[in-house]
């Protein structure tokens, strides 16, 4: 499968479902805000350190303001239609290694946006991939964890993503996970270890 060609398509219905006033996961911003950044992210690659360093987020904000006047229909299809044939996106291993956690991750933040929202249903083929997703990024979403990470799957698989003074186990499905290890509390898990030590790691700043 490819999860961020499939993931692309996903959020760009739920894009369409949802309107552009809709709250989302990401603090203070609504759809139009999220799409805006997936459009500036893959269609203006200079503005990526504004992403990374917050004394550079100015950049970025000016950028997404630049959609201020796109209309709605046009943002959903150039997200859709993907990345301008220069951009670095548009190469298809870096497309799936950048996109397809991002995507996923972004699709639920408007899915989550509310209250009454339900994970979608178990997909085997995409649970596997965002499994093995979470094998090569875990160790990165949860460097500043105060406390070593197990996450778990129901079926008992396990991975070690960061080790440390005291365990926390984290059990749930891999897109649940997923959403944890990018910092979201919209998740449905389990937390396992000392209550003290879950507190920590649950306030703890994660993602990539």
């Amino acid at each position: 499968m490819n999860l961020a060609a499939d993931e692309r398509a996903a959020i760009c219905a739920e894009f369409e479902r949802s309107g552009p006033d809709k709250p989302t996961l990401c603090a203070g911003w609504n759809t139009h805000d999220l799409l805006a950044h997936l459009l500036v992210r893959e269609r203006q690659p200079w503005t990526a350190p504004g992403l990374l360093v917050p004394a550079l987020g100015p950049v970025v904000d000016k950028a997404m303001r630049g959609y201020a006047d796109t209309p709605w229909p046009e943002m959903i299809d150039q997200l859709r239609h993907g990345p301008p044939a220069w951009s670095p996106f548009r190469i298809g291993k870096v497309d799936e290694m950048a996109n397809g956690a991002e995507f996923f991750v972004h699709h639920e933040d408007v899915r989550r946006g509310e209250p009454g929202w339900e994970p979608r249903p178990p997909d085997a083929a995409r649970d596997d991939h965002i499994w093995d997703v979470l094998g090569r990024t875990g160790k990165l979403a949860f460097r500043r964890s105060p406390s070593g990470i197990v996450l778990r799957r129901p079926s008992g698989e396990q991975q070690v993503v960061s080790t440390g003074r005291g365990v926390v186990t984290i059990v749930g499905e891999p897109g649940e996970l997923l959403l944890v290890a990018f910092g979201r509390s919209a998740a449905r898990v389990q937390w396992e270890g000392d209550p003290a030590t879950v507190e920590s790691v649950v306030a703890s700043d994660r993602g990539i």
